[in-house]
């Protein structure tokens, strides 16, 4: 059957499959516990592409000077404290920065032109009056109905509900089309009438049910006292942190300290368990050898794993089967400050459907994040697929960037021939958490053989620090279940 390859420690074995941010964190999590716990524990990472990272990925190229391009996401939400708390683990504490705090607005496409977001927007929930009224973005009657989310009663029954659902019940259809769909449900590339409010953006439910309305939580927000001052606390409010040298800092610091054994360039072609065995689980990888383990942990997408756990599990390759992706691609442009003209004063655009356009949104890469272009330079950066264009994906790369110019040219004037384009194609990269995924992701977990974890993006949330967080519990599960076997303990 092959030669069996063990990890460096010998007594209890974990694999974990899948080296992008959950499974680097699992690893990185697992070995530093087991190390202060004093157990002999070898962990042996796998991934199938020949670098760690997943969709991170940061670029630097030389086009008359250094543009930092990122591939995947440019940043993480500081209020969720894990990837801030792993930086600082990692020695990465003094790197991290957030947003340009000179040009904070976000701008709406609204009948072709360019309008910021009323001031004190707080995603789209309203905490200034005059800036709210005298904002074009919807009409009188509209602002009139957002208004009445201070009088609608607040849903108790706890049970999930699509986020169009949600914000037409509370703030109504133009509050829906012209604010929360590009804003709430581009970030995720969803579709609002089949995005899960629980799964996606659980905290305007808290709020509903603690305040009784989205106005006067966000309010109450405000009025909140704000932590002590320190570098921490002032990511920890930051809805954008990221790193000096790009979100590669955070994977590279991250494979330099962990005890693990990984292999990169070989994918599992085959898992077995038996719990009966003396190490429940082998694994054959695709270069022929086999490896046995005690515990694994999945952090793969919902394809992979269903993959694997077919022949053994069917039930459970359906229910991961089950779980939607969409297909996205990014396209960073880099040109001349010379050659741009005025730019737009923020961070960037999002794009409402309803303006029938090709790309998703637009990110001023260079406006946001300090160090992104040099001083002469300007990085622009466009989505495009997702669920609301998903036909753009299968554009070629010259194709994809005459699109981005073209649209760059129309919506802000751009026409310069750019320096640099780099484009980054996610197929099936972006997981759609439908309206009752908690449910189904709490049956699929607890249907899981003994001893194995699911972790990543498509199951319980997506962004970084999400996936962080996933993959610390998921080291802490797999030390208990070794614990609970004394008779696997040298």
């Amino acid at each position: 059957m092959g030669q069996l390859a063990h990890t460096e420690i010998d007594g209890l074995r974990v694999v974990v499959i899948g080296g992008g941010i959950a499974g680097l964190s699992a690893a990185y999590y697992l070995t530093r516990q087991a190390q202060e716990a004093g157990l002999a524990v070898g962990c042996t990472l796998i991934e199938r592409d020949n670098r760690p990272g997943g969709k991170i990925i940061t670029e630097a190229i030389d086009a008359d000077g250094t543009f930092l391009v990122e591939g995947g996401p440019d940043s993480f939400v500081g209020q969720k404290p894990w990837a801030i708390e792993l930086a600082q683990e990692l020695g990465l504490g003094d790197q991290l920065i957030d947003a340009n705090p000179v040009h904070r607005s976000t701008y709406l496409l609204w009948r072709g032109r360019a309008e910021p977001l009323p001031e004190g927007m707080l995603m789209v929930v309203p905490t200034r009056i005059t800036p709210f009224l005298r904002s074009p973005l919807l009409s009188p009657l509209g602002k009139l109905r957002m208004a009445f989310d201070m009088l609608i009663p607040a849903r108790r029954d706890g049970a999930d509900e699509s986020l169009a659902d949600f914000i037409r019940r509370r703030l109504g259809r133009e509050a829906l089309e012209r604010l929360a769909e590009p804003l709430m449900a581009g970030i995720h590339s969803a579709d609002a009438e089949r995005q899960s409010l629980l799964a996606t953006f659980p905290r305007f439910r808290d709020i509903e049910q603690r305040h009784g309305s989205l106005i006067r939580g966000m309010l109450a927000a405000k009025r909140a006292p704000r932590p002590a001052d320190g570098r921490s606390s002032r990511f920890a409010a930051s809805p954008f942190v990221t790193f000096r040298g790009g979100m590669g800092s955070l994977i590279e610091a991250l494979v330099a300290q962990i005890k693990a054994q990984i292999i990169y360039g070989t994918s599992v072609a085959e898992l077995r368990h038996d719990p009966s065995a003396a190490h429940a689980y082998r694994l054959r990888l695709s270069d022929g050898q086999w490896l046995e383990a005690d515990a694994v942990i999945l952090a793969t997408p919902p394809a992979a794993a269903a993959d694997l756990l077919a022949p053994g599990r069917p039930d459970l390759a359906a229910g991961l089967r089950a779980i939607r992706s969409v297909s996205t691609a990014t396209i960073s442009l880099g040109f001349r400050r010379s050659d741009v003209g005025t730019l737009l004063d923020g961070y960037g655009m999002v794009i409402p459907r309803g303006e029938g356009r090709k790309i998703n949104a637009i990110t001023m890469t260079s406006t946001k994040f300090a160090g992104r272009a040099p001083d002469t330079g300007v990085l622009v950066r466009l989505f495009v697929g997702g669920s609301r264009n998903p036909a753009t994906f299968a554009y070629d790369d010259q194709r994809l960037q005459a699109l981005a110019r073209a649209e760059l040219r129309e919506i802000l004037g751009i026409s310069a021939e750019p320096l640099l384009c780099r484009i980054y194609r996610w197929p099936h990269g972006n997981p759609q958490y439908d309206v009752g995924h908690l449910e189904r992701m709490d049956r699929l977990c607890d249907a899981l053989p003994a001893g194995m974890a699911l972790i990543g993006g498509a199951y319980r949330g997506g962004g970084i620090p999400d996936c962080i967080r996933q993959g610390r519990e998921a080291a802490g599960q797999a030390l208990a279940f070794l614990r609970a076997q004394p008779q696997l303990v040298e």
